[in-house]
């Protein structure tokens, strides 16, 4: 029987989404530049509650000063980022809709200019002239993501999902490209998997059974191997310690670009893996209605939503109204964009975006 994008679903901590949708954390530059929340970021994170998100994710909010990857991103790194968290739990919760935070560090590809200091990385990066982090620094890194989790529980959200995608510090990694290092955190995937691994052991451990728990990979790009990420994604699932896994797949229905995957779409792969209570939810143009009945009967639990949740901050009820709901065309005017609760920053963030804004 197809799942109905309405229909609620229980994850195993046994929390419920009242339907099938959650908003993709999306970089916004909208917020401070200490990392406190803004009122923009406030009303475009509140706004996707009250469109009927089941599921509402801040963008990827660093857990430490030095991980910051764009300007004015949320942060969860300092107690001074409490007040403004708890008001945005609360206010997303109150919407009937689980709130969640992305915990991030971006690594090497936080710009030196941006946080005062050199970047670091698993091993010192000529391109980017990161620093290799020490082994004391590695053990801080897994403790701040584990605080941050923490923090976040304190604050009132439902949950958090582990950021180790797109290139960023938990990425590197996992990395067997960026990642030289040749203590416990290097060598063989499992030793490069290991600081994913205990960050996740531990967050389960001090906020609890009931707290959501996520993950975050990608399976292409930034020096990752789908067949290692598969491995990474099963290893999680029979830890017994997450709830959900979710893909950044740019585009669910593609073809892998290695051609020796290329036997299935980048969906497929993983939709084969078991993941026994685990739920399965992937980003990557699910933009219409057609689109997300076809990402479900694909096997996701869930889908994230992007473009389309920018687009349209009610896009979930648009598709439960209507299963063959099509976005606006881009190009948008920033006025329509502002009437969808996009700030002016978040606009010119857009802008950078080919064929996003029509101007």
């Amino acid at each position: 029987m197809a799942t109905s994008p309405q229909s609620p679903f229980t994850f195993p901590c046994g929390l419920t989404s009242k339907n099938r949708f959650m908003l993709a954390p999306l970089t916004n530059t909208q917020s401070h530049q200490d990392g406190q929340l803004s009122e923009e970021e406030f009303t475009w994170l509140t706004k996707r509650a009250e469109g009927q998100f089941g599921i509402v994710m801040t963008c990827a909010s660093h857990v430490q000063a030095n991980g910051k990857g764009f300007p004015g991103q949320l942060g969860i790194f300092s107690d001074i980022h409490t007040p403004g968290h708890q008001r945005l739990a609360s206010e997303i919760r109150r919407h009937g809709s689980l709130a969640l935070v992305q915990l991030h560090h971006a690594g090497m590809r936080s710009p030196e200019a941006l946080i005062g200091e050199r970047p670091v990385c698993p091993s010192d990066d000529e391109k980017t002239g990161a620093r290799a982090l020490s082994l004391a620094e590695v053990e801080q890194l897994r403790d701040d993501f584990i605080a941050a989790a923490v923090r976040a529980k304190q604050c009132g959200y439902d949950g958090v999902e582990i950021h180790g995608a797109h290139g960023y510090i938990l990425c590197q990694f996992l990395s067997s490209e960026f990642n030289h290092r040749t203590d416990a955190y290097g060598g063989s995937l499992e030793k490069r998997a290991r600081l994913l691994f205990e960050i996740v052991e531990e967050v389960r451990k001090k906020c609890g059974a009931e707290f959501l728990l996520g993950v975050r990979l990608s399976p292409e790009r930034f020096g990752m191997d789908i067949a290692e990420i598969k491995w990474v994604c099963q290893q999680l699932i029979a830890d017994g310690k997450i709830d959900f896994l979710d893909l950044s797949l740019w585009d669910c229905f593609k073809l892998p670009l290695e051609e020796k995957y290329q036997d299935q779409t980048l969906l497929e792969h993983f939709a084969a893996l078991d993941f026994g209570k685990v739920l399965f939810t992937a980003a990557g143009r699910i933009r219409s209605g057609a689109d997300v009945h076809k990402a479900l009967d694909g096997g996701l639990d869930f889908i994230t939503a992007g473009q389309s949740g920018i687009l349209h901050h009610d896009f979930p009820k648009q598709v439960i109204n209507d299963p063959d709901f099509v976005p606006v065309a881009k190009p948008v005017s920033a006025a329509y964009l502002h009437g969808e609760a996009v700030s002016e920053k978040f606009v010119d963030y857009l802008r950078k975006r080919p064929g996003f804004i029509l101007d």
